[in-house]
């Protein structure tokens, strides 16, 4: 049966495997489809690792997704879901991973992204979103509901966490001054150069511990670059500095974030919970677009170099280029200055009132 684009289905199935930033600026759509359309069953196709950041989330079935196994997972997926048939899927993961897994979802009206996308998404859809010319990801994520007319947002990012987690988050942030959380590596991923240099958070957690009294939390996953930056952030900021790297979950992290005073951190994962956990971001971009990627609320305390690195790679002006192109040189992120970041740690400082 076609679907009838002036009456809420009974339900829709949402295709977002990854990443956490991504699926942060996901969850605030489903939100606004759910204030829309409060009688929609919602199913979420997730991957494992998001999913526990998003466990617990009211309103919505989660349907998990493995990336280690991907035909493992394809095929657990196919079964979940057999019998089923849903009037609406909202197909907001332009990749060729997402797009195989949307062939295990039967649908009726299948909506993809307009506009320029990757790995031929349009291929498995029947319809696409309005296209949207150069804006923040999480905009052209609401052109879903926009589809539909659903114009008003509910920026409403309700992730539980637990009180044992609560708990954990009250003691590390429990020190003197204004709690701030480095997370400063990036997911790796190939030829994409996020991250700025060790010796620099280990000097920017030295003046924080000087200049604000602060109670430095560094945070990030159990990778080895993970722990060998640690290894040279920890020292600069003694004894101000509590290195939790390997030691959290998502939902522990989270928890933190909510919690703390400030999060600085490169384009990550991070950037994007504290805008979900309302906590305010120093971001460090040079080799993304800030007006693409950076925390929504936050792009007046954004470092950005993209401007300058985009020119020193391609001699064109971030104007002439294609949106969301990559600086892949790998010394883009030199192009920030300790003093680039201090200065806008101090307006973040001044705007919580704890100059």
């Amino acid at each position: 049966m076609p679907f009838n684009r002036s009456q809420p289905p009974e339900s829709l199935c949402v295709i977002r495997l990854s990443a956490i930033g991504d699926c942060c600026h996901t969850l605030p759509v489903i939100r606004t489809f759910q204030a829309h359309w409060p009688n929609t069953e919602i199913n979420w196709i997730i991957g494992k690792t998001e999913r526990a950041l998003f466990e617990g989330v009211d309103g919505i079935e989660f349907i998990t997704y493995e990336k280690s196994d991907p035909r493992g997972s394809r095929r657990q997926i196919r079964a979940q879901l057999k019998g089923r048939r849903f009037p609406l899927l909202l197909h907001m993961h332009p990749s060729m991973r997402a797009n195989l897994v949307s062939r295990a979802v039967k649908a009726d009206l299948r909506l993809g992204l307009g506009g320029r996308v990757n790995d031929y998404q349009w291929l498995f859809t029947n319809a696409r979103t309005a296209e949207k010319d150069r804006v923040h990801v999480m905009d052209r994520f609401f052109g879903f509901a926009e589809f539909f007319g659903l114009d008003e947002r509910d920026l409403r990012w309700d992730i539980p966490v637990s009180d044992a987690d609560r708990a954990f988050a009250d003691e590390v942030c429990a020190g003197a001054g204004p709690v701030v959380v480095i997370s400063p590596c990036s997911n790796p991923r190939f030829r994409n150069f996020r991250n700025w240099r060790a010796e620099n958070y280990a000097q920017l957690a030295a003046w924080l511990r000087d200049t604000h009294g602060a109670t430095i939390l560094l945070t990030g996953g159990p990778s080895n670059i993970e722990r060998e930056f640690a290894a040279v952030i920890e020292p600069g900021g003694a004894p101000a500095v509590m290195n939790l790297v390997g030691k959290t979950s998502l939902k522990q992290l989270f928890a933190i974030i909510q919690r703390a005073d400030l999060v600085i951190c490169p384009d990550s994962g991070p950037a994007h919970m504290a805008t979900a956990a309302g906590t305010l971001c120093v971001g460090l971009y040079a080799s993304t677009n800030r007006f693409r990627a950076a925390p929504y609320f936050c792009q007046d305390l954004v470092v950005d170099k993209y401007p300058e690195a985009v020119r020193a790679e391609y001699g064109r002006s971030v104007e002439e280029m294609r949106w969301g192109t990559r600086v892949r040189d790998p010394a883009a992120m030199d192009l920030i200055a300790l003093e680039d970041v201090t200065a806008n740690v101090n307006l973040a400082m001044a705007r919580l009132g704890k100059p």
